[in-house]
């Protein structure tokens, strides 16, 4: 390691055009020049990705591509330590091959004698019991841990990993800041924007169905409401906005697509400039709690469950029961309530945000004291 230069390599799902990890990596990557600055020592950044000239080129970071064995190498003999997350990168749901390979990953730069720091993953479900092991052995050589939330600590606790060296803090990205330009452009509308993030999950599309009825409901009880459908992963996320849009018959008019939409920055914007949110997607409710924008949730996963815990909410349906006419009232209430919601949420949001760059505060006064020896 250099006198004054930190190489740390980044594994997350980065690189695939998910907006609300590429946030995460954002979000990670302002933290880290953060707090660099106040502790006076100065870090690069190696990020592993699926797309590494993409991902070079948005954030002006080193890039190896994460399933090149060369390069992945490469990345952790440069490395003076690796990060892995934020994200849910350990759980089994969607495959049996992603706890392994970023288990593989922290395992190698291991062996290779690098610190690891887990930053503020979402562990979880893990559905088969071999991986508990894997997880506690690779995990318990970790030079700091940290997690997203309560459910995952205790997840690990039941991985049987020391709940002392487990620490609970915010998703990285309620710390991520709007661009330079700020929220909104052009002159303010008399119209409220609904921002609606959505992805396929039901194979028979029951979830979408029932959000189409309840998005027809709200648009007919509020004639000065447009529908700003918001995909975070493309190109799925457009086709699935595109199969609830072409449920909304002559409401079609009043409703319109942020298509393209790439850079975390300036989908956080578009969010920003919402009156309520209506989120599958995890990061879209992250992304309107950091800005104040009321927001109502679809459940699929556990973690859309454990976030809005966290701020003393519920999820108003799940992808397995969704009543149409309940969420079309709970998004009406909210979007009456704003001001109420935004003025009774705003200490836990502020202390989320407060929280968010204690991993990188962490990291960093790890390798200052590396420095002082």
């Amino acid at each position: 390691m250099g006198s004054s230069v930190v190489k740390i390599a980044l594994s997350g799902y980065y690189g695939f055009d998910n907006s609300g990890d590429e946030a995460v990596l954002q979000s990670i990557l302002f933290a880290l020049q953060e707090q660099s600055k106040e502790q006076g020592i100065q870090i690069e950044p190696i990020v592993l990705s699926a797309n590494p000239e993409k991902t070079a080129a948005m954030y002006g970071v080193k890039a190896y591509h994460r399933m090149k064995p060369g390069g992945l190498l490469r990345a952790l003999r440069e490395a003076d330590g690796l990060i892995s997350g934020g994200g849910s990168l350990l759980q089994d749901a969607t495959s049996s091959k992603t706890i392994p390979y970023y288990l593989a990953v922290l395992k190698l730069a291991q062996w290779l004698g690098k610190p690891t720091f887990i930053y503020s993953q979402g562990i979880g479900p893990v559905g088969r019991p071999m991986f508990f092991g894997w997880i506690r052995s690779v995990f318990q050589r970790c030079a700091y841990v940290s997690v997203r939330d309560t459910e995952s600590a205790d997840l690990l606790g039941r991985m049987r990993l020391p709940r002392e060296r487990i620490t609970v803090v915010p998703d990285p990205v309620m710390g991520l800041p709007l661009p330079a330009n700020g929220a909104t452009s052009g002159a303010p509308s008399v119209e409220r924007t609904v921002g609606v993030s959505v992805r396929f999950w039901n194979e028979d599309r029951s979830e979408l169905e029932a959000l189409s009825r309840s998005l027809a409901l709200l648009l007919a009880a509020n004639p000065d409401v447009r529908l700003r459908f918001l995909p975070f992963h493309l190109p799925s996320d457009e086709v699935a906005s595109q199969f609830v849009i072409d449920r909304l018959g002559d409401y079609g008019a009043r409703v319109e697509m942020a298509r393209g939409v790439v850079h975390p920055q300036d989908m956080l914007a578009q969010v920003a400039a919402c009156d309520l949110l209506i989120g599958m997607r995890l990061h879209s409710l992250i992304y309107a709690a950091s800005q104040y924008v009321p927001m109502v949730g679809i459940s699929y996963d556990p973690k859309i469950d454990q976030f809005l815990h966290r701020l003393g909410m519920k999820a108003a349906a799940s992808t397995a029961s969704f009543d149409a006419d309940a969420f079309a009232e709970e998004a009406q209430r909210l979007l009456v309530d704003r001001e109420q919601w935004a003025a009774s949420s705003r200490a836990a949001i502020e202390e989320l945000k407060a929280q968010a760059q204690l991993p990188a505060k962490r990291i960093v006064s790890f390798y200052k004291q590396k420095f002082n020896k």
